[in-house]
């Protein structure tokens, strides 16, 4: 996924790159705990520019991974459907203050801001895979649900609540407070 930048105009030029199960096992790093396929390839539309010396993308990144419900564990699609707006300077002799950025600008051509939204630049071509994988860790969710009414697995016995009812009894909560009241008893 790199992107040639001698091509480029000030004329908007059109980009597509596809990110399959291959490309997706390149990018995951093991700790990370992601599913390791695809379902369906990723996909990156992307309009690419230049005004003076500065490039502009604009674009989408669309698809989705298979994810595990953290409440019933059943597997589901989690769609993905982020924009992409960068705005990327030439990085000239200025070196970026941290080690990474600084590697980054190296190895990959480029190097991002914080808010990903912009960044240097150097070279003749960029690399945008790591760009995009970043956008992808950050579009999923902390806490992955099927849905915002999932009902999970009773405690007691483990039946998928989604999909049948239990005769358990629901969890008895007990109040943190409740020693407050038992202190409250003692001390009349």
């Amino acid at each position: 996924m790199k992107l040639p930048l001698e091509r480029l105009s000030a004329t908007p030029t059109h980009y597509a790159f596809e990110a399959d199960t291959g490309w997706w096992q390149q990018q995951l790093q093991p700790h990370w705990g992601l599913p390791t396929a695809l379902d369906e390839p990723l996909v990156v539309a992307l309009d690419a520019h230049v005004m003076g010396e500065d490039l502009f993308l604009s674009g989408s990144l669309t698809g989705g991974l298979p994810l595990e419900c953290s409440r019933c564990l059943s597997r589901y699609r989690h769609a993905l459907g982020e924009s992409i707006t960068l705005v990327l300077e030439p990085a000239g002799d200025r070196a970026p203050a941290d080690p990474e950025g600084a590697a980054s600008l190296t190895r990959d051509g480029v190097c991002f801001g914080d808010e990903l939204e912009s960044g240097w630049y150097r070279g003749n071509e960029i690399a945008l895979a790591g760009y995009f994988l970043e956008l992808i860790v950050l579009a999923l969710p902390v806490k992955p649900l099927c849905g915002e009414g999932c009902l999970g697995l009773c405690p007691s016995c483990g039946v998928d609540r989604n999909v049948e009812a239990c005769d358990c009894a629901g969890p008895v909560r007990i109040s943190p407070f409740s020693v407050l009241a038992d202190l409250r008893k003692d001390s009349k």
